[in-house]
């Protein structure tokens, strides 16, 4: 069975953003830790102003490894524009009891990729 966190990327890279965000508790927390700075935010509209904002340059999230604890759901993997790969994240969502994700955390690195078998991948 995949993992909410996994669904949710791969809902994303179809481009369903209002698939992905109903994903997501009305009231759900949200802290994206980029190069350009930290965007923490609250709600399912915020979330999808966000998502709607992003340019459209064709971006997949390729998962190199995923896993639960509990309540907990982590995801780290390659951020991807065509054939190029851009950088590496980390996302962490908490799951809860009715399926909703109401907390969610991610990074993005332009360079660091945490899996030496990946670090080739860069163009």
């Amino acid at each position: 069975m995949p993992l909410k966190i996994v669904d949710y990327y791969a809902t994303l890279d179809a481009g369903h953003l209002d698939e992905a965000v109903e994903m997501l508790s009305e009231d759900v927390d949200f802290s994206m830790i980029l190069p350009s700075g930290a965007n923490r935010k609250t709600g399912r509209a915020a979330m999808l102003e966000y998502l709607s904002g992003r340019p459209p340059v064709g971006r997949q999230h390729r998962i190199l490894r995923s896993a639960a604890d509990e309540d907990l759901q982590f995801a780290h993997g390659a951020v991807t524009e065509g054939d190029r790969t851009t950088g590496y994240f980390v996302g962490v969502m908490h799951v809860r009891s009715d399926g909703l994700i109401d907390r969610y955390q991610v990074s993005f690195d332009a360079e660091f990729a945490l899996l030496d078998t990946d670090a080739g991948d860069r163009r």
